[in-house]
């Protein structure tokens, strides 16, 4: 039996730890919707609207290491990441909050509304991404046994899928009764409650900040010359390339492929998939992840998913594909349970080689080759479009466009799943060698 160390976090420091993942989530997902909300509401131009949010694309995958490594780097009495959390979390609300309440119009003065959506972007922007990196920089160092970390990630998950839906499927709802303002201020105020209550449980290891940090080139040289991380946030993009697809992709299957009105039936079955991936944390982690570890968890997660989507190329009705839907959700269950925990293997890897905690690095960088997802969806997209012959102006759409988003939803997912599991066949980082790890980071903790 291992022994119980009097630092080790209580269930209910893994819950509140958990909760603020659902103030990150509900201003993430509500996001969304910034675009109809500047193109239809404000009357941005759509060009100057999507170069906005291109540049920002660009920003937010540049943002993310530079404040990892600024995190590594940070020394103060507060410790290394908490700071960033503390002081970054109202700069985000404020942002989030303000960028759906523009003072002005693009019929009007659109070069002002322009300097308003951007100003006000890099500010929820910037400041949100300090916010998250020290959040999740802080889970490998609060919860430290794989146990721990499996205990903390299903409660994280089961709260984010609980703030998925309030965040994708209120906003217009509520934007109908008290306007974008109103339903983004209240929003704020909500997710604002949840990460201030998880402050007091945040705790940093002592004597994480004594070691000198590593310049800037020699952390990028020893993070992309870890094989480990580089297989594991490699599958990781492929399991964002799958759920993009999903995302993306549903609508359009469901209205030209099934010939079913899209809408509310669309909702419903993204809806579906979310929730049964929240149902099925539980059971992954008690009947999968204790016994089978990281790394085949994650395998067999990835394998369930493509068994799914590969079983919508042969749907022809609605009714067969809620029950395909609810498959590939419990799939995502496996796959979102797992995410953060076998990084957090990699990091204790690199603590063992290079001495230091370096979670902002990796979590940051594991952001930027993770956001690669998006243009990979984007360009499947832009292709079966052209090659299938989908045109947005035509009334009705000629016969071929049926079998191109079939193709969509099937080939780009199930290429992914195919994709990440050969990727974690190449990762090192279990066995005896995981097992060796944790042995020396147990001595020295234990020194």
């Amino acid at each position: 039996m291992n022994a119980v160390r009097d630092d080790d976090p209580s269930s209910g420091t893994a819950w509140r730890y958990a909760i603020m993942n659902f103030g990150l989530t509900i201003p993430a997902q509500a996001s969304s919707f910034l675009l109809l909300y500047y193109v239809d509401g404000q009357k941005l131009s759509p060009a100057w609207a999507a170069t906005i949010m291109t540049c920002f694309a660009v920003y937010n995958a540049i943002d993310n290491p530079v404040i990892g490594f600024l995190s590594d780097r940070t020394r103060s009495r507060l410790g290394r990441r908490i700071p960033y959390v503390r002081y970054g979390t109202l700069p985000t609300l404020l942002g989030f909050a303000l960028m759906f309440n523009a003072p002005f119009s693009g019929v009007d003065q659109p070069w002002a509304l322009v300097a308003y959506f951007a100003a006000t972007w890099w500010l929820w922007e910037t400041a949100g991404t300090a916010v998250g990196t020290g959040y999740l920089a802080l889970l490998p160092e609060m919860f430290r046994s794989y146990a721990q970390r499996t205990g903390v990630a299903w409660r994280m998950n089961v709260v984010q899928v609980v703030g998925l839906l309030i965040g994708l499927a209120l906003p217009p709802v509520l934007a109908a009764r008290l306007g974008w303002g109103a339903t983004a201020a209240t929003f704020a105020v909500i997710s604002g409650i949840a990460l201030f209550s998880g402050l007091g449980a945040l705790r940093e290891r002592p004597g994480s900040q004594q070691v000198q940090a590593l310049p800037l080139l020699e952390a990028l040289r020893a993070t992309f010359g870890n094989r480990s991380f580089l297989t594991v946030v490699l599958a990781q993009t492929m399991r964002f390339v799958t759920t993009g697809t999903l995302a993306a992709g549903m609508g359009f299957y469901v209205k030209y492929t099934l010939g079913h009105p899209g809408g509310a039936v669309t909702t419903l079955l993204l809806a579906t998939a979310f929730v049964v991936a929240g149902a099925s944390l539980w059971p992954w982690r008690v009947l999968v992840a204790g016994r089978a570890g990281a790394r085949t968890t994650l395998m067999l997660a990835f394998a369930v998913t493509g068994l799914s989507v590969s079983l919508l190329a042969v749907m022809r009705t609605l009714a067969g594909v809620w029950p395909v839907t609810a498959l590939f959700g419990v799939g995502l269950g496996g796959m979102i349970l797992m995410g953060d925990v076998i990084l957090a293997d990699v990091i204790d890897e690199d603590e063992v080689r290079t001495g230091q905690r370096r979670e902002g690095m990796y979590y940051g960088l594991s952001g930027l080759i993770t956001t690669l997802s998006g243009a990979l969806v984007s360009l499947a997209f832009g292709w079966v479009a052209h090659r299938y012959g989908y045109d947005p102006t035509l009334a009705v759409q000629p016969a071929s466009v049926a079998e191109g988003f079939r193709v969509f939803m099937t080939v780009p997912p199930i290429a992914g799943a195919v994709l990440a599991l050969a990727l974690l066949s190449l990762y090192p980082l279990h066995g005896e060698r995981l097992a060796a790890v944790r042995r020396i980071l147990a001595a020295r903790a234990a020194a």
